[in-house]
C-alpha cells in the first residue's frame, strides 16, 4: 500500500519482468535457435562445404540447404536441446560461378532461417549446357483477369535455378517453382505463353511449346428477382423477412434488403431479422439479389407489415401471499398467479422495500434470515413489456427462535481454528456471505489515511468526510509495529492524529465525549455509531512501515518491523514475537473499537530485494524463512482473533493487502496463507510507474498484448507463458481464485495517478518509454523512469534527502482540473502557487485495457488516471465474475465539481458510481469449486512443496506431496486431480517421468481482454507399481511457469471410485 513516506514502489516492480535463470531441457520447447551459416573454404575452390552452427537453444529436427533460392539438400537432425547443433553439406568439382546459400533449421514449433552466404567458385568446370526445355505447359484457375500456369520441371547437368515466364515475347517474371500466377488480364481475351528454364551458370533453355488461353467473358447477367417475400415473427420492434432464393448464370452471392428506398443491410441467407422498429407502425420491404460481378436484380414485390402495438397493461396484483416452512434462517413464500393481457413473465419479491429476488413461478425461498426477527414481504407481477403490477398485500412473518449453527455461517474455505463459540453469524449469513450495509451486495472498502489532517495547509480529509452511506468497510492506514513487537500508533499527545488531535471549528469533526481518546479514532467510532453495519479495520504496516516506523518526531526507526517480529536472524519462526504482536492486536481492537485487523506486510516474498530498500538488510537475511513465518503470523492472528470473538461475542475480521505482480507472487509459493483470511484486498495498482522506464497504465483491468514492460522482457514470446500478460487486475484476481472463492477476493482501484515526463514513442504516450538515471535517493535504483514533477506531481513524496520524488502522483480531483485546463486554487498550499499550465492534457481511453490517461503532447507528460468510465467497467466486471468487491486507495483522491470555486475538489463521484453498481445486484460467489465435488470423501492432503528460493524458482519445479490420512490404501494407477487458476498457462509436466496430464482448460491462448474461466484441471497418476499406505506420503515432480495459488478442489480416483479430498 502507498504511504506519504515514499521511497517508491520501485524494485519489486523494476524486477517484475526479469527473465528467469536457464535450465536443462530434454527437448525443444520453441522454434529453433538461429543457425549461423558457414563455409569450409575461402579460396574459391570448387571443392567446399556449406553448413551451420547453432550455438545454444532449442534444436532443430531437420534442416534445408538452399542454393540460389532452390532447395538442394534436406537432412535430419537429433534434438538435444538446449545444447549446440551443427551440420554441413559438401560439394565436389563445382562448376565456376557465384552461388548464394541460406539454411532453414526446422522443428515442430517452427522454422528459423539463417542469413545469406555468397560463395564464388573460380577454376572449376565451365557449365555451358542449358537445362532441358520445359514441357507440359498448361493453364488452370482461369478467371476474367487471371490464370495459373504450370509445367513439368526441366533437368540440368548441375541444377535448374528457375524459370522465365513469357507472354508472347514479353518477360512476365521469374520463379523457382513450376507454377506461376498471371494477373492483370483482360476479360474474354486470348493470350500466348511460353516458359524457359535457366541454371546457375546463366544458361537458358529454348522456349517451351506455346500455350494459348482465353480469359473468361464478363458476367453481365443479373440474378432472377427474389419471389415470395413474406413477413413473420412480428413484434413491437422487430420482424423477420424470408423469400425464395434467386438463380444466376454464375451464382447468387447475396441479397440487399430495403425498407422503403433505404438499404438496411445485405445478407447471404434468404431470411433477415429487422430490428429497431417503432411499435404500431406500417413498413414496406423489398429484396434484390446480386452476384459476384456486381449485377443486381430488380426489386422483389413489396411485402408490407405493421408492428404490434405496445403493451401498456400491467398484470393483476398477486393475491394470497403466504409463508410456509418458516425456520430461524429461512422460509418459503407462495401466492396465487396473476393474469395479463399478453402473459405474466415473472414476479419480483420484496423484503420491506428491498428487492431480494425474482421468480418465474409462484413460490420463492427466502434465506439468510435472522432468528426471532420480524419481516415484511410483498410480491409484484411483471410482463415481458416491463409492466409491473402494484404490490401485493404485505405479509408479516417473524422467524422462530432456534439454535444458531455458527459453523453454517463460516465462509467456505475459511480456516477453522477449532475455537468454540465464534459468532460467525453476526457477520455472515447461512450461505457464508458477509452481511453488508447500505444496500450493498459487494464490498466497497476505502482506505482512510492518518496524515491528511490539514495541519500543513494541504487538503484535509477527516472521518467526517468519509462517504459512510456508500461504503461497507473502512481501513485506517496505518498503525505500525513498535520496538516491543506491539501494534502502536505512537504515544498519546495532542499532536497524535490517531488519538490526540482535534479540529475545532470544523463542522462534523466535533469529538464524542463518550471516548477517552481524541483524534481520528474518536471520530471513526462516532460515525460508526451513526452508521451501524459499516466496519472499521486497522491496517498495520504499509510500504514505509513494514520494516520500521515513524516516531513522534517523524523520524524513521528501522527496527525490522514485520521481518524481525516474525522471523529470527537464522530464518526460523519467531513465535514469541508473533504471539506478542497478536495479543497486542487483540488489545488494540478492544481499546479503540475496531472490527478487525488488516495486515499490510510489504512483502513476505522470497524474491530478494522486493520491498522497501530501507528494509533490505532485514528481509535479505531472512528470505528462506519468510513464508513459514508469514504462515505462522496469520495462523496465530486468526486463532487469537477467534478466541477474542468467542469471548467478546463480537466477530473480529482478519484481512491483508496483497501484492498483485507475477514477480512478487512467485515468491509467495502457492499463497497458502490466504485460507486464514476473511478476505484479501489485492493491490492491483502501481502496475506501471516511474520505478522503470516503461510507460503504461497504473491499474489496467486487462492485458492488450502490447505491454512495453512485458514485451521488453520477452514474456509474450515465451511459449511457456502462453502469451499471458500478468500486469493487470484480471490476471491478479484469477491468481487468487486458486485458493479462494470469488467473494473473498476484493480488487484494488486507485484514486490517484501515476505518470512520466519526457515520454518518447507509444500512442499518445501509452507504451512509450521515459528512461532516467537520476533516481530518488534511497530507492536503490541506478536506472528508473522519468517521473512527472511539479504541477503533475501534487501528491509527491520525499526521498531520503528530502527532495521531491518524481512519480506523477496526483489525487484524481487535481487530475480532473488538469484535464479541463483549470489552475486549482489550492496549488499554493502545495508549494505551487507560481505554477502555470503548459500545453493541454487530453484524455484518452483504451477499451481493451479499460484504462484512461491524460497526455500532454507539449510537455510529453503521461498521467494514468481513473474515472467514471473505467470505474463502471471494473464494477461490471466484478459483478459478472462474482467478485467480493472493490478496495479503494485512497478515499481522499475522489472528486466532485465545486461550482463555488469553479474547479474540481475532494468528492464522491467514483465511490457513488461503485455504490450504484453494487446495490441490489446479484450476490457474490460463495463457493470454491466451479463444479460439485464427489459425495465420497477421503482424508488426505495434496500440497506443493520444495520451492526454490527467489530467482532460482523458475521454472517453478516443485514436489507435489500427497499424504494419505485415511484408513485405506491409495493403490497404484490411482489418479490425483486438482484445480489450478487460469492465471497460469495450462502447461504442466514432470522432469522425473511422473505421468502428468491436463484434464480440462478454463482458458487457452493469450489473455487480451481477460481470462475466460477460473480453473484448469490437472491430473497426476500414481505409478502402477507404487501405493500410498495410510499415514504415508508420496512425492511427485511438477513443473509449471507462472505462479499460482492453490491447488484447489482435489480428488483422488482409486479403483474407479472418485473421492473428494478433505483435511
Amino acid at each position: 500500500m502507498r504511504s506519504s513516506k515514499w521511497i517508491g514502489m520501485l524494485l519489486s516492480f523494476a524486477l517484475v519482468c526479469t527473465l528467469l535463470p536457464g535450465m536443462t531441457f530434454a527437448a525443444a520447447t520453441g522454434a529453433p535457435g538461429n543457425p549461423s551459416i558457414k563455409q569450409s573454404n575461402w579460396n574459391n575452390s570448387p571443392n567446399y562445404a556449406i553448413g551451420f552452427d547453432m550455438w545454444w537453444g532449442n534444436n532443430g529436427t531437420s534442416w534445408k540447404l538452399y542454393e540460389n533460392g532452390a532447395v538442394i539438400f534436406t537432412g535430419t537432425l537429433t534434438d538435444n536441446s538446449p545444447n549446440g547443433q551443427s551440420a554441413s553439406y559438401s560439394f565436389t568439382n563445382k562448376a565456376s560461378g557465384t552461388y548464394v546459400y541460406k539454411i532453414d533449421l526446422i522443428n515442430s514449433y517452427g522454422t528459423t532461417t539463417s542469413g545469406n552466404l555468397t560463395y564464388t567458385v573460380a577454376g572449376g568446370t565451365t557449365d555451358n549446357q542449358p537445362p532441358s526445355v520445359p514441357t507440359g505447359l498448361a493453364a488452370s484457375n482461369i478467371t476474367q483477369n487471371s490464370l495459373t500456369l504450370s509445367w513439368t520441371a526441366s533437368t540440368d547437368n548441375v541444377s535448374v535455378t528457375g524459370y522465365e515466364v513469357y507472354q508472347d515475347t514479353t518477360l512476365l517474371g521469374t520463379t523457382a517453382a513450376t507454377t506461376y500466377n498471371v494477373t492483370g488480364l483482360t476479360p474474354n481475351s486470348s493470350y500466348s505463353f511460353t516458359v524457359k528454364a535457366k541454371d546457375g551458370a546463366g544458361n537458358i533453355s529454348a522456349a517451351s511449346a506455346a500455350l494459348t488461353a482465353t480469359t473468361e467473358a464478363p458476367d453481365t447477367t443479373p440474378p432472377s428477382v427474389p419471389t415470395s417475400l413474406a413477413v413473420s415473427n412480428v413484434t413491437q420492434n422487430s420482424l423477420t423477412l424470408s423469400w425464395i432464393a434467386s438463380t444466376d448464370n454464375v451464382g447468387v452471392t447475396g441479397y440487399e434488403v430495403y425498407q422503403g428506398t433505404t438499404l438496411l443491410d445485405t445478407t447471404a441467407a434468404t431470411t433477415y431479422n429487422v430490428t429497431g422498429l417503432t411499435p404500431n407502425t406500417s413498413y414496406s420491404f423489398t429484396v434484390k439479389a446480386k452476384d459476384a460481378a456486381g449485377n443486381i436484380s430488380a426489386a422483389s414485390a413489396a411485402a408490407n407489415a405493421t408492428t404490434e402495438a405496445p403493451d401498456i397493461t400491467p398484470p393483476t396484483v398477486p393475491t394470497g401471499l403466504a409463508a410456509s416452512n418458516v425456520a430461524p434462517n429461512s422460509l418459503t413464500l407462495s401466492w396465487a398467479a396473476s393474469t395479463d393481457d399478453v402473459g405474466v413473465a415473472g414476479y419480483d419479491v420484496y423484503q420491506g422495500a428491498t428487492l431480494i429476488g425474482t421468480s418465474a413461478t409462484t413460490t420463492y425461498n427466502v434465506t439468510g434470515l435472522t432468528p426471532n426477527t420480524p419481516y415484511a414481504f410483498t410480491v409484484k407481477a411483471k410482463d415481458a413489456a416491463g409492466n409491473v403490477s402494484n404490490a401485493s398485500t404485505p405479509l408479516s412473518v417473524t422467524t422462530p427462535i432456534g439454535p444458531v449453527d455458527q459453523a453454517a455461517c463460516r465462509p467456505e474455505g475459511l480456516y477453522d481454528s477449532g475455537v468454540a463459540g465464534i459468532p460467525y453469524c453476526d457477520v455472515y449469513d447461512v450461505n457464508g456471505r458477509e452481511k453488508l450495509p447500505n444496500g450493498l451486495e459487494r464490498r466497497i472498502i476505502g482506505y482512510f489515511t492518518s496524515w491528511r489532517t490539514g495541519t500543513n495547509g494541504e487538503a484535509r480529509y477527516l472521518a467526517s468526510d468519509i462517504p459512510w452511506t456508500k461504503l461497507s468497510h473502512i481501513n485506517y492506514a496505518f498503525a505500525h509495529i513498535n520496538s516491543n513487537n506491539q501494534v502502536s500508533v505512537g504515544s498519546q499527545s495532542p499532536t497524535n492524529p490517531a488519538t490526540g488531535m482535534t479540529w475545532p471549528g470544523v463542522a462534523g469533526a466535533e469529538m464524542d465525549p463518550a471516548y477517552s481518546y481524541q483524534g481520528h479514532f474518536n471520530l471513526l467510532n462516532k460515525f460508526k455509531k451513526q452508521n451501524p453495519g459499516v466496519k472499521a479495520l486497522v491496517s498495520v504496516g504499509g510500504w514505509a512501515e513494514t520494516g520500521g516506523y515513524f516516531d513522534d518526531n517523524g523520524q524513521r526507526v528501522s527496527n525490522g518491523g514485520f521481518y524481525t517480529m516474525t522471523t529470527n536472524a537464522d530464518g526460523s519462526v519467531n513465535q514469541a514475537g508473533i504471539n506478542t504482536f497478536a495479543d497486542s492486536a487483540v488489545s488494540f481492537l478492544r481499546q479503540y473499537g475496531f472490527d478487525g485487523v488488516d495486515i499490510d506486510y510489504e512483502y513476505p516474498t522470497t524474491m530478494n530485494n522486493a520491498g522497501n530498500p530501507l528494509d533490505w538488510s532485514f528481509s535479505g537475511a531472512r528470505l528462506k524463512g519468510l513464508q513459514a513465518s508469514y504462515d505462522a503470523l496469520l495462523k496465530t492472528l486468526r486463532t487469537k482473533l477467534d478466541q477474542a470473538s468467542a469471548q467478546d461475542g463480537k466477530y473480529y475480521m482478519l484481512t491483508i493487502a496483497s501484492p498483485s505482480s507475477g514477480y512478487l507472487l512467485r515468491g509467495m509459493e502457492t499463497f497458502q496463507q490466504l485460507k486464514y483470511l476473511d478476505y484479501v484486498n489485492v493491490m492491483s495498482y502501481d502496475l506501471h510507474g516511474a520505478w522503470n522506464k516503461f510507460v503504461g497504465p497504473n491499474a489496467a483491468l486487462f492485458d492488450d498484448g502490447k505491454d512495453g514492460e512485458l514485451a521488453g522482457a520477452g514474456v509474450y514470446n515465451m511459449a511457456e507463458y502462453g502469451g499471458i500478460g500478468y500486469l493487470n487486475t484480471d490476471w491478479a484476481y484469477h491468481y487468487m481464485r486458486g485458493m479462494m472463492q470469488a467473494g473473498r477476493i476484493n480488487v484494488g482501484v486507485p484514486y490517484y495517478t501515476r505518470g512520466f515526463k519526457n515520454v518518447t514513442g507509444g500512442t499518445n504516450g501509452l507504451w512509450g518509454t521515459a528512461p532516467s538515471t537520476t533516481c530518488p535517493a534511497g530507492s536503490g535504483l541506478t536506472a528508473c523512469g522519468d517521473g512527472a514533477v511539479g504541477i503533475d506531481n501534487l501528491w509527491h513524496d520525499l526521498d531520503t534527502n528530502g527532495n521531491e520524488s518524481p512519480a506523477g502522483s496526483n489525487p484524481m480531483w487535481h487530475a480532473k482540473n488538469l484535464e479541463h485546463g483549470i489552475l486549482g486554487s489550492y496549488l499554493g498550499s502545495y508549494g505551487l502557487g507560481s505554477a502555470t499550465l503548459t500545453g493541454t492534457y487530453a484524455r484518452h481511453y483504451d477499451a481493451t485495457l479499460v484504462a484512461p490517461w491524460l497526455w500532454n503532447n507539449t510537455k510529453k507528460v503521461f498521467l494514468s488516471t481513473e474515472d467514471e468510465e473505467s470505474i463502471n467497467a471494473k464494477a461490471d466486471w466484478a459483478i459478472s465474475n462474482g467478485i467480493g468487491g472493490l478496495m479503494i486507495w485512497e478515499l481522499a483522491g475522489d472528486y466532485d465539481w465545486d461550482a463555488s470555486k469553479g474547479e474540481y475538489g475532494v468528492g464522491y463521484t467514483l465511490t457513488n458510481a461503485i455504490h450504484s453498481k453494487f446495490s441490489n445486484t446479484t450476490p457474490y460467489g460463495n463457493t470454491n469449486s466451479a463444479t460439485p465435488l464427489p459425495a465420497n470423501k477421503l482424508k488426505a492432503k495434496v500440497e506443493f512443496t520444495a520451492f526454490k528460493l527467489g530467482d532460482q524458482n523458475y521454472p517453478i519445479n516443485i514436489k507435489m506431496k500427497v499424504t494419505n490420512n485415511s484408513d485405506m490404501t491409495i493403490t497404484g494407477s490411482s489418479v490425483i486431480e486438482f484445480d489450478v487458476p487460469t492465471s497460469v498457462n495450462p502447461l504442466f509436466k514432470s522432469w522425473n517421468g511422473d505421468q502428468v496430464s491436463i484434464v480440462s482448460t478454463g482458458h487457452t491462448g493469450n489473455n487480451i481482454g481477460g481470462l475466460d474461466g477460473d480453473f484448469h484441471r490437472v491430473a497426476v497418476t500414481l505409478a502402477s507399481y507404487k501405493s500410498i499406505a495410510p499415514g504415508a506420503s508420496e512425492l511427485f515432480d511438477l513443473v509449471y511457469y507462472l505462479p499460482i495459488s492453490g491447488p484447489a478442489n482435489a480428488t483422488i480416483t482409486i479403483g474407479g471410485v472418485k473421492y473428494a479430498v478433505i483435511p
